[in-house]
């Protein structure tokens, strides 16, 4: 049977800084940029789903358990966020959008009761965006 993808956008607001603690500030900026100083972003992300068609709904996955999923392990914890500040999985951790899919794309698999996550993008930017597959 065939294994479609089917893919549902979200949004929300997050900041950011780059840097370490332990660094100049000089040192933060030479390698950051304007990046080491605070700022923020409205993201889109795209959540892509794959699985077999259920035949008696004609879908893969309930749209609105996953919704639910995203909302509760993902936009609830980023949206409004002072990622490295707030979410202590960034502790030791740079705020980039790499590190932030692979955050996302744990949270939403623990919670998914049906159909299999195939890809995680985090659209940072117009021109910048963050695809992961998982392991």
């Amino acid at each position: 049977m065939p294994k479609p993808i089917l893919t549902k956008r979200f949004h929300f607001c997050a900041a950011h800084q780059y840097g370490h603690i332990d660094w100049s500030q000089e040192k933060n900026e030479a390698t950051f940029g304007k990046d080491a100083k605070n700022h923020g972003h409205n993201y889109t992300l795209e959540v892509s789903v794959k699985g077999e068609i259920n035949p008696e709904t004609g879908w893969l996955i309930d749209l609105g358990h996953l919704q639910e999923v995203v909302k509760k392990n993902v936009i609830d914890i980023f949206d409004h966020s002072q990622i490295e500040r707030e979410i202590s999985w960034f502790e030791d951790r740079q705020p980039s959008s790499e590190n932030m899919v692979i955050f996302i794309w744990n949270q939403i698999e623990k919670g998914l009761n049906e159909g299999k996550l195939y890809r995680i993008r985090l659209i940072e930017t117009a021109t910048i965006y963050t695809d992961y597959y998982g392991d």
